[in-house]
């Protein structure tokens, strides 16, 4: 039983096959998929994706890179969706300062409104944080039992600081990237992590895993991220789907 903690089937890689694909999963071994939200239109198409399949969740919110233009009437939005049945998460949401755009100061007043958001409806965050390691590990700190939690997505950042992230009870995302020659500081994040704290993701269609690396990603690929976890941890394919299983229910709050 196979948990995709983060996906993006509402992407358009997904456009002439998607209804053949989702239906294929759980013959698969996939049965749970959390579809997440990066701008308005794909938090809604999320939630349409949940209402059509009984075993997607959905999340919503504005990733960082998407924060420019946005207003109030968006942030009432999401507030609205929160509480949609089916929606478990705010996300994702957080910091990109790879490309510095939006600008640092937009992308961190929308970010901190997002977890204002998160606060007060009570739903576990989606974090996205790319060459802003320092920034968003203080914003986080600051709302340390505010928050009921949530996970690192993609996780790229030390051990040393991973393992402070768990010490805040979240959740460590990885997915293709830990099969990658070069991911040497994720390789070494799964190794001093504690499995209890580790989910499965996809971020697809992005990030296959070898031996698919650069094609487009699917759930139906994570059995090659179970397999490395596997390695890395000494353990069995079995456990770690069991674990990370039950890590996902725990983090998105689902019976």
């Amino acid at each position: 039983m196979i948990f995709d903690t983060h996906a993006h089937y509402d992407d358009e890689a997904f456009d002439n096959d998607r209804d053949i694909l989702l239906n294929s999963m759980n013959k698969n071994g996939i049965k749970k998929i959390v579809n997440v939200g990066a701008d308005i239109r794909s938090s809604k198409n999320s939630i349409e994706l949940a209402g059509r399949y009984d075993y997607i969740y959905a999340a919503v919110g504005i990733h960082p890179s998407e924060t420019e233009g946005i207003t109030e009437d968006d942030m009432e939005q999401i507030k609205i969706w929160t509480k949609e049945k089916k929606v478990v998460a705010i996300g994702e949401i957080g910091l990109d300062y790879h490309y510095q755009e939006p600008d640092s100061e937009v992308q961190r007043k929308w970010f901190i409104r997002q977890l204002d958001i998160a606060k007060s409806c009570g739903l576990p965050i989606i974090i996205h944080s790319r060459d802003a390691a320092k920034e968003t590990f203080d914003i986080l700190k600051s709302y340390e039992g505010k928050i009921i939690g949530g996970v690192i997505h993609c996780y790229s950042y030390s051990p040393e600081l991973a393992k402070e992230y768990v010490k805040m009870g979240y959740y460590i995302g990885v997915g293709g990237v830990v099969t990658f020659k070069n991911s040497k500081k994720l390789k070494e994040t799964v190794e001093a992590c504690p499995l209890n704290k580790i989910v499965l993701e996809t971020d697809c269609p992005y990030l296959a895993p070898v031996p698919d690396r650069g094609k487009r990603n699917s759930s139906l690929k994570l059995p090659y991220v179970v397999s490395e976890i596997a390695r890395l941890k000494g353990i069995s394919d079995a456990e770690v789907i069991e674990m990370t299983y039950r890590n996902a229910l725990d983090l998105y709050h689902i019976k």
